[in-house]
């Protein structure tokens, strides 16, 4: 062998060397549980294809699903946060964005088998005269059922889901991975609330005390500034009648911050206003006067106590 080919084999054991040692390429694990995702998809029943939720307009158009009520875009949920059926969890858990397919979410799975035994009669007089039809959505002890029948004073009530027993079809677009915090805050209480708030994360400064000994066993108080990430969430009109918040958002506030690594959740309420003008009932007795046009009358006025005083003098007088 040449002193040339010697050269050129001794490279290339180097190089193959170089390449035994280096470490090998990790491919992408895909989604994993803790991590957010937008998701575009719809659910149908699976016997008849009925739309019973979609995140596009299109469809729900199409399906004579009222598009003026509720909006329809894709959504962000968090995986293992309970936001999706546990089988499209599972068939969600190594995708990557961009995937996309169709999951056979079985009644077991979605809103339970049905149950004969949830149906059951009750007085009619536990249901406003105004609900007292077939097909009526009722609240009767806190659950909610739907009206069968009524006759004379007996209801017979099905306190089923609506969709118990329907086996669903829940067709799926993995849209992009989200990675800002307050982006994940927003869609999770938006799949909590059917809302998505105004909301900020700020990190602030606060002194906090901690009690430690001395060696003389002697409790010595120590201050030190900690940071705290706070998420801000500005409250809507309809976010503070939703019964879900109203009930719940004790565990929701936990729920962000578990998730998200929060400190601190605070719910703020803004009152928006245009001076005077809400208390215009107040003005009742003024001929209906603006603000603006008593002032001016007032200014316009010269007011002699005295002179007001004589006068009612004289009509008592002349009475």
């Amino acid at each position: 062998m040449s002193d040339q080919e010697q050269a050129d084999a001794a490279e290339s054991a180097e190089e193959a060397d170089a390449e035994s040692d280096a470490e090998p390429e990790t491919e992408d694990a895909g989604l994993a549980d803790g991590d957010f995702v937008r998701l575009a998809y719809t659910i149908r029943t699976a016997d008849d294809g009925d739309v019973i939720d979609t995140t596009d307009e299109e469809v729900a158009e199409e399906a004579e699903i009222d598009t003026e009520e509720y909006e329809f875009e894709p959504r962000i949920v968090a995986l293992g946060a309970g936001h999706v059926f546990p089988s499209v969890e599972e068939e969600l858990i190594g995708k990557s964005v961009g995937d996309k397919g169709t999951v056979d979410v079985p009644a077991e799975d979605a809103f339970g088998e049905y149950d004969p035994d949830e149906v059951e009669t009750v007085k009619a007089d536990k249901i406003p005269e105004d609900s007292r039809y077939p097909g009526a959505q009722v609240q009767i002890d806190n659950r909610q059922g739907h009206l069968e029948t009524i006759i004379g004073g007996r209801a017979r009530v099905d306190f089923n889901h609506p969709l118990a027993g329907e086996d669903l079809e829940y067709e799926y677009e993995v849209l992009e991975a989200i990675e800002d915090r307050e982006e994940k805050a927003s869609g999770m209480l938006g799949m909590y609330l059917q809302d998505a708030p105004e909301v900020r994360i700020e990190t602030v400064t606060e002194e906090e005390e901690t009690v430690t000994e001395d060696d003389d066993g002697e409790e010595v108080v120590e201050t030190e500034e900690v940071e705290k990430d706070v998420l801000y969430v500005t409250a809507t009109q309809s976010m503070q009648m939703n019964q879900q918040w109203m009930f719940q958002k004790q565990q929701i506030a936990q729920d962000l911050m578990g998730r998200l690594d929060l400190d601190r959740v605070v719910v703020e309420e803004v009152i928006e206003g245009g001076g005077m003008g809400g208390l215009g009932g107040m003005m009742g007795g003024m001929g209906g006067a603006g603000a603006g046009d008593i002032e001016e009358a007032l200014e316009d006025i010269d007011v002699d106590a005295d002179e007001i005083a004589d006068e009612l003098d004289d009509e008592l007088d002349e009475e």
